[in-house]
C-alpha cells in the first residue's frame, strides 16, 4: 500500500505521467417498451418527465477499460467485447503509442487481475514489440483485497 501512496505523493511530471487503469464488465440492456413522453398537462401537475417501464431485454455484455491520469485531468474509456490478456496488451500499446507517446516512462497503477501482466504483451506482439512497450511501463499494483 505504501508503494501506491508514495507514488501519489510524488510531484507531477509530464515525462513520467501517473496513470490508473481498471476495467469493468457492463451488461447491455434495451427497452422492451418505448418510454412514454408526458403531456404538458401531466408534467405540470406531477412533475413527471416521462414514464419508463422496468422491463428490459438483455443484449449481451461488453467490457470497459478505463485509463485515468488524475493529476493531468485526463481520462479515456475503451470498449471491448472481452477482457483477455490480448485485449489488455492492446490497451497498453495504445497507452504508450497514442496517449503518451512523448513520455519517458508511464507510472501505471492497476489491480492484480490475472490478465494484468507483462507476459500478456508477449502473447499479443512480437518479442521486440512487447519489450519496447514493457520498457515504457513502471507497474505499481494496488494491494490485494484493497480498494481504490
Amino acid at each position: 500500500m505504501e508503494d501506491v501512496l508514495d507514488l501519489y505523493a510524488q510531484p507531477i511530471d509530464a515525462k513520467r505521467p501517473l496513470v490508473c487503469f481498471d476495467e469493468r464488465l457492463c451488461q447491455l440492456i434495451g427497452d422492451v417498451h418505448q418510454p412514454i413522453a408526458p403531456t404538458a398537462k401531466t408534467e405540470e401537475k406531477r412533475g413527471i418527465v416521462k414514464k419508463v417501464d422496468y422491463e428490459y431485454e438483455r443484449n449481451g455484455s461488453c467490457n470497459l477499460f478505463a485509463f485515468f491520469a488524475p493529476y493531468l485531468g485526463w481520462r479515456h474509456i475503451k470498449v471491448t467485447q472481452r477482457r483477455t490478456k490480448v485485449d489488455f496488451a492492446h490497451c497498453m500499446k495504445e497507452l504508450v503509442d497514442i496517449h503518451f507517446p512523448d513520455a519517458q516512462i508511464i507510472r501505471l497503477v492497476m489491480d492484480n487481475l490475472n490478465t494484468h501482466t507483462i507476459s500478456a504483451l508477449y502473447q499479443a506482439f512480437t518479442p521486440e514489440e512487447a519489450r519496447r512497450i514493457a520498457k515504457k511501463l513502471e507497474i505499481h499494483h494496488t494491494p490485494k483485497h484493497g480498494s481504490w
